[in-house]
């Protein structure tokens, strides 16, 4: 789960508003909907969405980048990744439709309690994020090749390392709520884990 290579087609730069509260939070991410991530991969035609009381992290990075779809779409994204992450009361859900039967929601959820879910080497590829941020020794604007406090540019991504980027010391998060595309972490401890999966739609917000 440490590499992400998305696509073969040629990076081409495009605007995206990256402002400190577009922050990476943490997500279970595709590995937990839609089995194991090998170390390349290509994302789903599906988002799905995270909650979490509140993220600490240390060592954080933003970065633009292109995700590419099993049909060969791209979709652009603002990559978040951070060193190290704890995140209390994650909650996520995916709506999956199935035909006949109609929509199936499964849910996951971990770190309720007061031990929280713990997370090293952690990106997220997210469209949609929204929170109350708090980043420590913020600096934006940095080549995105360039960053120096967090994890860095994550190996296989369709990003150009001369665009617009952002880096933190550290970062904390409240009442998160984000849609993603997809999640990468080199290790996920989660603690109290929960998951349910229902029909109809059942998501976490």
């Amino acid at each position: 789960m440490e590499s992400l290579a998305r696509g073969g087609t040629r990076w081409k730069r495009f605007a995206v508003v990256m402002v400190p509260s577009v922050a990476a939070t943490a997500a279970i991410g595709v590995a937990l909907s839609q089995g194991a991530l090998a170390a390349s991969f290509s994302v789903s035609g599906q988002q799905f969405k995270v909650s979490t009381d509140r993220l600490d992290g240390t060592g954080f990075v933003q970065y633009g980048a292109v995700d590419t779809q099993k049909g060969g779409k791209n979709v652009p994204v603002a990559v978040s990744g951070f060193s190290n992450a704890k995140i209390h009361n994650l909650c996520q859900s995916v709506v999956v439709p199935v035909p006949v039967f109609g929509d199936v929601s499964m849910k996951l959820q971990a770190g309720g309690g007061s031990q929280p879910v713990e997370a090293k080497n952690l990106y997220i590829d997210l469209d949609q994020l929204s929170a109350d941020a708090t980043f420590n020794n913020i600096n934006i604007g940095v080549a995105a090749g360039s960053t120096s406090k967090g994890p860095g540019m994550h190996k296989g991504d369709k990003a150009d390392p001369g665009s617009f980027a952002q880096e933190a010391d550290s970062a904390t998060l409240t009442h998160v709520q984000q849609r993603a595309w997809a999640t990468t972490a080199g290790t996920f401890k989660l603690s109290g884990l929960k998951m349910s999966v229902a029909k109809g739609k059942n998501e976490c917000y």
